[in-house]
């Protein structure tokens, strides 16, 4: 079911307070015979191996990654967040497959000398590298994946930002007809995440178009996505279709569904208490219980502590 009580799910999966209040909606939905998580607890335990997919073949593993053991591939595509899709953790390995991942492009423009739009056959022909990087979720939990992809600032690089341009703003797909989820009043679609500028074009910010050797699969955010190591999980948007270059902070989805809980920068920090729960564990799927202590910024604070030197980073959260 999507809607649970309290007292049924663990404190790291407790569903934000504003999808309750809006309860009724949600009640409506699945009166339809559309709700999400019914169908998504009959998904099978173990989805296609990254055989199943396109190969990325001769991609070199990054200096950037980390020697941690990957997560299984298993849980890595059961086990996600795409609301799109559903918000239940099983929803998108079930309902991903509708989404329209072929003859995709990326509109890049906004405060740029050479705006363009990139097709997805252009994108894959790009130095790609595997960078296995740790993903903590603001529900406490995490994984190690190894992405294949490139830095952002290779593409942003070809299009020229001006002086003008502050904060980099990522929008995702928004297929209504093959995504369920945005049915569901949950939050303002399509979906909106952003970064400062000097975030965005850190070596560390890559554009995702694979894991485990393979195209990425769409319940991971195919055809490319944005993976920000250091960040929550929530500010890596998925299936990407265009990129601006603006020179005043975006409002981002979750900053509009809840700014007191979801603020601009969301870097992982286990002195920054979620509203509702501690981030100070986690828990390391397939774990269960949260017995790992959390990393300020996950773990790389060595490359990118100072990109906020002299920030009160408890005020900008």
């Amino acid at each position: 079911m999507l809607i649970k009580r309290r007292s049924d799910i663990r404190s790291s999966e407790i569903t934000p307070p504003e999808f309750y209040r809006r309860r009724r909606a949600l009640m409506k939905f699945a009166a339809a015979g559309t709700l999400l998580g019914a169908a998504a607890s009959l998904a099978p335990s173990a989805r296609a191996q990254p055989a199943d997919l396109a190969p990325l073949a001769n991609v070199p593993k990054s200096r950037y990654s980390t020697d941690e053991q990957p997560t299984a591939y298993k849980h890595v595509t059961t086990y996600n967040n795409y609301y799109e899709f559903g918000t239940e953790k099983e929803a998108p390995a079930v309902y991903a497959k509708r989404l329209k991942a072929r003859r995709w492009s990326v509109v890049v423009e906004g405060e740029v000398a050479k705006p363009r739009t990139f097709g997805i056959e252009e994108i894959l022909k790009f130095p790609l590298e595997e960078r296995v990087y740790r993903l903590r979720c603001v529900e406490a939990w995490a994984m190690v994946i190894p992405w294949i992809g490139f830095e952002f600032n290779r593409l942003a690089k070809m299009v020229e930002p001006t002086a003008q341009a502050k904060f980099v703003e990522f929008v995702t797909a928004y297929q209504p007809e093959d995504m369920p989820g945005v049915r569901l009043p949950v939050l303002d679609w399509p979906y909106v995440e952003g970064l400062r500028i000097d975030e965005a074009m850190h070596p560390l910010t890559i554009l995702a178009v694979g894991l485990y050797g393979a195209v990425l699969p769409n319940q991971n955010g195919a055809p490319i996505r944005l993976v920000v190591p250091w960040k929550y999980g929530f500010k890596s948007g998925k299936s990407i279709v265009r990129i601006r270059f603006v020179a005043a902070q975006p409002k981002t989805a979750w900053e509009k569904a809840a700014a007191n809980e979801y603020g601009f920068y969301s870097n992982v920090n286990p002195n920054v208490d979620h509203p509702r729960w501690t981030q100070r564990r986690e828990r390391r799927i397939p774990d269960f219980f949260a017995n790992r202590p959390t990393q300020l910024f996950n773990g790389y604070g060595d490359q990118v502590a100072s990109l906020y030197a002299g920030m009160d980073l408890k005020k900008f959260f």
